[in-house]
């Protein structure tokens, strides 16, 4: 890509293609700049995994059926763009996920680890519910308040033995 394509004295270089050369160069410099602008997207979101606190803490008394009220996501972090991947279109009655304050029309943006980058048709979460089971998952999920939307962090729990089908009494749509 630094080879130069013309001789000290400025004429092409007669020992290689310095048209194909030219068009080969042209292809390959805007996937490097992809790539580059791929690679610190990435490297934000990693930043942005890093620094938020983990949420598989444990409880003793994990099967309460207590509800944490829904909190406001916090605003003094750099703000990191969280796109929706689902959409809550079912809540089932005295679930856990009508306990952690998910109601229908609810947008997901994160669900534990799994965020809209990474939810692989919703089977990542899927996986989170399964490897969380009686522990507290985070949920981010914005809804629509007056005329506005606003994002919540949900404290969500799931757990076989609410009385009903699965583990979390909700129904996702993916988007």
């Amino acid at each position: 890509m630094q080879t130069p394509l013309t001789t000290f004295d400025g004429y092409p270089r007669d020992d290689i293609d310095v048209a194909q050369i030219r068009t080969t160069r042209a292809r390959i410099i805007p996937l490097v700049n992809d790539v580059k602008a791929l690679m610190i997207e990435i490297e934000k979101a990693l930043h942005a995994h890093h620094a938020e606190p983990t949420g598989t803490s444990t409880s003793a008394d994990s099967s309460s059926t207590s509800a944490a009220p829904p909190t406001t996501a916090p605003q003094t972090e750099t703000p990191v763009i969280e796109a929706v991947f689902a959409v809550v279109d079912q809540v089932s009655p005295s679930s856990p996920a009508e306990q952690a304050g998910v109601q229908v029309g609810d947008k997901v943006k994160r669900f534990g680890s799994v965020g809209a980058l990474n939810h692989e048709k919703l089977a990542k979460v899927a996986a989170e519910v399964q490897q969380n089971e009686n522990r507290i998952i985070s949920v981010l999920v914005c809804r629509a308040i007056g005329d506005g939307e606003q994002d919540l962090e949900l404290q969500l729990t799931p757990r076989r033995d609410w009385g009903g089908r699965g583990m979390l009494g909700c129904h996702l749509l993916p988007l």
